[in-house]
């Protein structure tokens, strides 16, 4: 199935922390709106290279420690085996579209809140190993 939207209109309309739009067997494209003083979480997919595109917002990725600021037209790609984070420091939602390659995510997902993602422990997908 072809899959053809305008990503960032998209990613501006998204009030989810994470939606997922798209599913193939070897990416899968995610939207997300982290709340102001929210975050991503700490985390490390050990299989998953990850490339964030921000779309709205202000804040900083984390990678392995590192501090940069992120914010629209900025990209991070975050190679499988990375720590990092990603964390709004700005006053509105700080929203993103990102890349998964191989997919993270089940179809279909979608999570309201970052603690609502934190609980669903079956959401990744069954081909790929975070």
């Amino acid at each position: 199935m072809a899959f053809n939207i305008d990503i960032v209109a998209a990613t501006k309309a998204n009030a989810f922390f994470r939606q997922v739009l798209s599913t193939g067997p070897n990416a899968q494209i995610v939207v997300m709106s982290i709340p102001p003083g929210g975050e991503i979480g700490e985390e490390v997919h050990d299989h998953v290279d990850q490339v964030l595109a921000f779309v709205r917002g202000e804040g900083v990725a984390i990678l392995e420690g590192e501090e940069s600021a992120v914010g629209p037209d900025r990209l991070v790609h975050v190679p499988a085996g990375l720590r990092h984070n990603v964390v709004n420091r700005g006053s509105i939602a700080l929203q993103l579209y990102t890349v998964y390659a191989p997919p993270q995510h089940a179809q279909g997902t979608i999570h309201n809140t970052k603690a609502e993602a934190d609980a669903d422990e079956a959401d990744h997908y069954a081909g790929t190993k975070a």
